[in-house]
């Protein structure tokens, strides 16, 4: 697993640690304790040999390099691990642990326990970057700035709007990972081909009793070929990385001195660059394009891991187990600065109205089209409207001169018309509406998130 990137001061939100290999023992260790206690209740395996195994299911109590020498005499996963709580359990208990299961119902079950701590904390950094965006979202609400398509000037818009947009799509992302909550957190325990044969005439009862213990939901059918809730949770933080890339873009582009519109924090003492003193770098957007990418790259090799050949292949389990391990520790990272950009933005309202005005007022033509047109027609005041941008782009010509001139627009608009029309702080529609209302809506679900 990469390690956490060091191009901004920020801390670290604890995903990696949920994934050390200790961690990992230790989520097996879990499982292997609820197994025992699932079997118990059933009559599998003697109640006092659960309670030991279960007290034994400690990583602390272990002899690590014991279980360490051994991964690398067997190289397998977990066999070291099972003999070590094998000479740990006293009496004969260590011999009914494990029992029945096979290494897949136990490690994929395990990282289902490491998954929804992670999933906790993905949903407290929503909270927190939700919180801070509905802040952002109000205070430049009516922040007018160039509406830019294609790379252009279109029609005025607020920074607001942005924002909402951005808080609108987070939403949404955190109703789709509370949506695979009940399809993600499943135990898989069906023996060695997913015939649950090795548990008798107890058959699925087993895993039943041990998602209750785990408090999971038993697979269906617990094949060991069924990767789809894995692979879905990629595809997820996949689509979060694709609404966290897009607004570390739009603020590295806002912040290039062409534009001039923001700043993401910057701390005092931060090096640029060893040549360039006065290099203000956009480091927090930067990580957030890079990382995302990667996110979204992951999720290619995440719908590969779907293809099992059988009814079990470690070639698969392999492939899912990386996709799942990398897209959550660079979430956390990316969630980390998604949160740091929104709370310390700064803004600049004097340059995104001063670049409104750059094109000498065509950004406003769509609005003087449409208000002509409710006199000629607006297929006719598009042809009019249009010669005289054109003519105003191209001829450095007055755009508003140019209207005065044509005997179209004169008779149907008098100067003080259109001198009102040219006003874009008077065009922006219901960005600020939206700005606000997805203000409201972020507060709310960041406190709904707390709560839990």
């Amino acid at each position: 697993m990469a390690d956490t990137p060091t191009s901004a001061r920020l801390p670290d939100p604890g995903v990696r640690d949920l994934f050390t290999r200790e961690a990992r023992w230790q989520a097996w260790l879990d499982v292997e304790a609820a197994l025992a206690r699932a079997e118990a209740s059933l009559g599998m395996i003697p109640a006092e040999a659960a309670v030991e195994i279960e007290s034994k299911c400690d990583l602390s109590l272990f002899d690590l390099e014991a279980v360490r020498e051994g991964l690398v005499r067997t190289g397998h996963p977990l066999v070291p691990l099972i003999w070590e709580l094998d000479r740990l359990c006293e009496g004969d208990a260590g011999g009914y642990a494990h029992w029945g299961a096979t290494t897949q119902n136990i490690t994929q079950t395990g990282e289902i326990l490491q998954l929804r701590r992670v999933h906790a904390v993905f949903l407290s950094q929503f909270g927190r970057a939700l919180a801070a965006l509905a802040d952002l979202a109000e205070r430049t609400a009516e922040m007018t700035l160039p509406g830019r398509t294609h790379g252009q000037h279109a029609v005025p818009a607020t920074f607001g709007l942005k924002v909402a947009t951005w808080i609108d799509e987070l939403s949404r992302h955190v109703e789709r990972l509370r949506q695979i909550e009940p399809r993600l957190f499943v135990a898989m325990l069906g023996g060695a081909a997913g015939t649950a044969a090795s548990f008798g005439e107890q058959g699925l009862a087993v895993q039943e009793r041990l998602a209750s213990e785990l408090d999971l939901t038993p697979m269906a059918v617990p094949s060991r070929t069924t990767g789809d809730h894995l692979t879905e949770y990629v595809l997820l933080l996949g689509l979060v990385a694709g609404t966290c890339g897009k607004l570390g873009h739009e603020i590295y582009e806002l912040m290039k001195q062409e534009f001039g519109e923001v700043e993401e924090p910057v701390p005092p003492g931060t090096v640029g660059s060893s040549t360039m003193p006065q290099k203000r770098n956009p480091k927090l957007s930067q990580d957030l394009m890079a990382m995302t990418t990667q996110v979204r790259a992951l999720v290619p090799v995440a719908l590969e891991a779907m293809l099992t050949e059988h009814e079990a292949d470690r070639t698969t389990s392999d492939l899912i187990h990386h996709a799942l391990h990398e897209s959550c520790a660079l979430t956390g990272d990316i969630l980390e600065r998604v949160i740091a950009v929104a709370e310390g933005l700064q803004v600049f309202p004097e340059r995104m109205r001063g670049n409104v005005d750059l094109s000498n007022g065509l950004i406003m033509a769509e609005r003087l089209m449409l208000e002509l047109g409710a006199s000629i027609g607006r297929q006719r005041a598009h042809d009019v409207v249009y010669e005289a941008a054109q003519e105003a782009a191209v001829g450095g010509a007055s755009f508003r001169e140019l209207l005065l001139a044509d005997a179209d627009v004169s008779a149907a608009l008098d100067a003080p018309a259109i001198d009102r029309l040219l006003d874009p702080t008077t065009y922006t529609g219901a960005c600020a509406s939206m700005a606000r209302e997805q203000a409201a809506r972020g507060r709310a679900l960041s406190a709904e998130l707390a709560a839990h």
